[in-house]
């Protein structure tokens, strides 16, 4: 039975949690990447993707100065390292999200979206969570 271990993405791509909007930006272009995770020294505080900085800031003419904690998501769902590639897809569905923090006790050691359902998993597993993701919330 596959685990988040096995498909997840180690190589992260992280920001302090002092940085800017600005700065977490520049970063996601030079890494051609849609999300950071936002760090604490080595306590994850949120998650900030590119559409966070669209939609809660630029689109509100919000300054790019602003720090990344005031617009990323807090308490973030993780899921340990050790989670069965099934469960994951199910509770990324539950919950509909596309990203989750992948974690060794305390420490983020990986992250996985449903890009990485999809194609490093079973289609079964990433379509099921693609479903989920994509229905409307009530």
């Amino acid at each position: 039975m596959a685990t988040l271990r096995d498909i997840m993405t180690q190589d992260l791509s992280t920001v302090d949690s002092g940085a800017t909007l600005k700065e977490a930006a520049s970063l996601m272009r030079e890494q051609d990447i849609g999300n950071v995770l936002v760090m604490d020294g080595q306590t994850l505080r949120g998650i900030l993707t590119d559409r966070d900085i669209v939609v809660r800031a630029v689109a509100y003419g919000h300054d790019l100065g602003s720090p990344v904690t005031d617009y990323a998501t807090g308490d973030v769902l993780t899921l340990d390292a050790g989670t069965a590639v099934e469960e994951a897809a199910r509770t990324m569905s539950d919950r509909q999200v596309r990203r989750v923090p992948v974690t060794e006790g305390d420490r983020v050691v990986g992250i996985v979206s449903l890009a990485d359902l999809a194609v490093r998993a079973s289609s079964e597993e990433g379509a099921a969570a693609l479903e989920g993701i994509s229905q409307p919330t009530v």
